[in-house]
């Protein structure tokens, strides 16, 4: 579909009343038709990055200078080639958690034209069997922790944390000549969060990922020195996978945290507020639930935390009461959230600063090249409610899975997104719900995130959780599953009451379940259907 005339389009919004489409109000951009390494290296070249920037292990202060890069790429892909057969569309399966060496795996299995497909070194052995069933790789890497998880492949595993990994970055004797690749080849295969049904492995292409780098320079603003980026994030969700990349393209310091930094404890925290004083960290990239310890942390007072301008969110939605107590902690550090999906390889909504930042709730203004709409799938109508968008770095599809791959696009090229989002006349997106969370009680549609963020409103509430609850009278009911301060006495009664006399009628909680903590994937998105699981174990008992 062709993108509207300056005549037709809000130039505010970039809506199009005549086609009814936001278009993005971002510079546009040209996707170079080259290997992601290829382009990586060649704007590392160009820019000739800072003698500073580096990949910097945030335990052990090692640092590895992005001047380094190229040849440590080179000398690693060489010998992965002379002493494993891999060949050019092969998958490589890495189970670990985040490690500096990470990115260097990447781009040097990338150059060989082998498929990265990076999993949570913390998912069930049924979901790493299905993976492997999916993407058949023909090599592993993995860490001494996770090894063990890993069935034999044609070229076995390869521990990372071993002294042999390591020898693998020394020079090598052998020519490197890269295999050629078309910015249509698969790149990665990453998997979807599994949180409304079984993982999916979603492709993404060479096209794809530059384009992410790609719609990022183009929005970059100029620094006096490049930023230092403290990534709390796993490697192996879209939103760290991208960022690695990326911060390495674009020159500025990645300072990489290991998993246990995200686990959100009082230590943790501590780790991470630590590295912020000890590099000199501009920018952080967390999940939510990080953002919920940073509001409800009592440390940070120990810590010199002024080179910090930017928290970054990603995965799920941040609550706007924690949105408010953040800014109310924080005045001088910008909180800014994106939206994405994996499908789209990263997010295709994001801030860029200035008021965009400041807009409570909003994930801000569609990225270069992007078009999206808002549809009510029951009617077609147009309505703000349902999100498809249609962007070139839209995946490739599911891996082994024609049924769901047909089903992501409709036949324009719409991706079906299953997320409830409107746009406001200035072009900010704000997300609401999935559209496959909604509550359906008598007739009405109670979005859980509402309740939630009711919920952690309250000074006893540490963490909350709302899904239905079969109900014979009216099909479903809202139900809460809470996380108590602790110490707290607050009980069923009492936060039912509380909400009751903030909200209508029909979207008062009418069930309260106590646990120690909310199920969550790496994201931090909630894993609703492990709490409609329990509470449907528990309504069929009654």
């Amino acid at each position: 579909m062709a993108a509207a005339s300056n005549s037709t389009m809000d130039p505010n919004s970039g809506f199009s009343p005549q086609t009814k489409i936001f278009h993005s109000l971002r510079p546009s951009i040209s996707i170079p038709p080259s290997p992601l390494p290829l382009y990586i290296f060649s704007l590392l070249s160009s820019s000739s990055p800072s003698p500073a920037a580096a990949l910097i292990d945030a335990a052990t202060s090692r640092r590895i200078p992005l001047s380094h890069l190229p040849i440590l790429v080179q000398s690693l892909a060489s010998n992965l080639r002379l002493k494993f057969n891999i060949r050019k569309n092969d998958v490589a399966f890495i189970l670990s958690t985040n490690s500096i060496q990470i990115p260097l795996l990447h781009l040097s299995l990338l150059s060989l034209s082998v498929i990265v497909s990076p999993s949570n070194p913390l998912s069930s052995d049924s979901d790493i069997s299905h993976q492997i069933r999916l993407t058949k790789p023909a090599i592993a890497f993995a860490t001494s922790a996770s090894a063990a998880r890993v069935p034999p492949l044609r070229e076995g595993t390869v521990l990372l944390d071993s002294p042999e990994f390591e020898s693998l970055f020394l020079p090598s004797a052998a020519k490197f000549d890269p295999p050629e690749v078309s910015p249509d080849d698969t790149a990665a295969i990453l998997y979807s969060s599994g949180t409304t049904g079984r993982v999916k492995g979603v492709e993404l292409t060479h096209r794809n990922l530059i384009a992410v780098i790609a719609g990022a320079r183009a929005i970059r603003a100029a620094r006096a020195s490049p930023p230092v980026t403290l990534c709390v994030v796993p490697f192996f969700h879209v939103y760290g996978f991208t960022m690695c990349l990326r911060e390495v393209a674009l020159g500025g310091s990645l300072v990489v945290a290991a998993a246990e930094s995200r686990r959100g404890s009082r230590l943790d925290l501590e780790m991470v507020f630590g590295a912020v004083e000890e590099f000199g960290v501009t920018h952080l990239a967390v999940a939510p639930p990080v953002v919920v310890a940073m509001v409800k942390s009592a440390v940070v007072g120990k810590y010199e935390l002024r080179s910090l301008e930017v928290v970054m969110s990603g995965g799920a939605p941040v609550a706007s009461t924690v949105i408010e107590r953040f800014k109310a902690k924080f005045s001088n550090i910008s909180l800014i959230q994106a939206y994405g999906l994996t499908e789209t390889s990263a997010g295709v909504v994001r801030p860029l600063g200035g008021f965009e930042s400041e807009v409570k709730g909003s994930n801000g203004r569609l990225v270069s090249n992007c078009q999206a709409r808002i549809i009510d799938p029951l009617t077609g109508d147009i309505e703000v409610r349902f999100l498809r968008s249609r962007i070139h770095w839209l995946a490739a599809g599911y891996v082994g899975d024609k049924e769901a791959t047909a089903a992501m696009v409709d036949s324009e090229g719409w991706l079906r997104t299953g997320d409830i989002c409107f746009f406001d006349g200035n072009g900010l997106l704000f997300y609401v719900e999935r559209l496959k969370d909604l509550i359906k009680y008598n007739g009405y549609q109670v979005a859980p995130a509402e309740l939630e963020d009711l919920l952690l409103s309250h000074p006893a509430i540490v963490d909350a959780a709302v899904i239905p609850y079969p109900d014979e009278d009216a099909g479903q009911i809202p139900a809460a599953f809470v996380v108590r301060e602790p110490g707290s006495t607050i009980n069923e009664s009492l936060i039912m009451d509380f909400v009751a006399q903030k909200v209508a009628p029909y979207k008062k909680i009418r069930r309260v379940f106590f646990r120690d903590t909310i199920p969550k994937n790496a994201a931090g998105k909630v894993l609703r259907k492990e709490l409609v699981k329990l509470a449907t174990n528990v309504a069929s008992k009654l």
